[in-house]
């Protein structure tokens, strides 16, 4: 049973090539464009993972990450924030808004994916 990523990414290009990077690795993707939308689809998708970009139109992803992390369906999916802001405090932002983890762009594949599958092996 291959694990269910939802990638919320405003940026065509990144989605893209993150998203294909994952279906190799044979992950089942689904893709929101803005932090509403991926709230939206956290709801209906159930995935097992979240790659949530920060700068995102409609609601960002702080916002949209502590309204997955107050909701109770979607409160124990987890979070990772992927962010090319790698600001001093960053990091601390991204966890107090509920992600569980957090990672820089441009993205290092192999980093995160170690990130991704010791949150899907906690979360199983």
């Amino acid at each position: 049973m291959s694990k269910k990523i939802l990638i919320v990414e405003d940026n065509e290009m990144n989605r893209d090539m993150l998203s294909r990077r994952l279906e190799r690795k044979g992950y089942k993707v689904v893709m929101a464009v803005d932090g509403g939308q991926g709230v939206a689809m956290a709801q209906s998708e159930a995935p097992d993972l979240i790659l949530m970009d920060m700068s995102l139109p409609v609601l960002d992803g702080w916002e949209a990450t502590r309204q997955l992390k107050a909701a109770p369906e979607t409160r124990s999916i987890p979070v990772i924030a992927l962010t090319a802001h790698a600001m001093s405090g960053d990091r601390e932002k991204a966890l107090a808004a509920g992600c569980d983890d957090y990672d820089t762009k441009p993205i290092e594949l192999t980093r995160l994916l170690g990130k991704m599958e010791s949150m899907l092996t906690r979360s199983t």
